[in-house]
């Protein structure tokens, strides 16, 4: 019995790292949504620029004057990158609940023949 309870505090260990481990990856994913709804109004306010207009880059504590291709390119840059990010982390999501599913299965299957058991082991004492 002393093995089987055992097995079940090393199983529920492992589910609750999985846990940890997927809302750290959940809020990472987040905060890479909160970037890219800014970038997209970055992208937005770019599109209501009349020619000729100034973009400024702050730098530090200063302000410096960038060129309009070149803040168009790193923001669309930032939102390839980022949407990869949103990308990978929504799949490795998906195998962390899939390795939560298991492992709470696994811990399930261990109760069940530990409760299946303890009759059996009261009548042998």
């Amino acid at each position: 019995m002393a093995d089987i309870q055992a097995k079940l505090q090393a199983l529920s260990e492992e589910f609750t790292k999985l846990q940890q481990d997927l809302q750290d990856t959940v809020q990472s994913r987040q905060k890479l949504e909160a970037q890219m709804q800014e970038n997209l109004g970055v992208k937005k306010e770019f599109s209501n620029l009349k020619e000729g207009e100034a973009i400024y880059k702050l730098i530090g504590p200063v302000l410096l004057k960038q060129e309009t291709t070149e803040a168009e390119s790193t923001v669309k840059g930032r939102l390839e990158f980022i949407e990869k990010e949103i990308s990978r982390l929504e799949s490795h999501i998906k195998e962390m609940q899939g390795k939560m599913e298991k492992k709470k299965g696994e811990i399930i299957q261990l109760q069940t023949s530990a409760q299946a058991a303890a009759p059996q082991a009261v009548r042998a004492q």
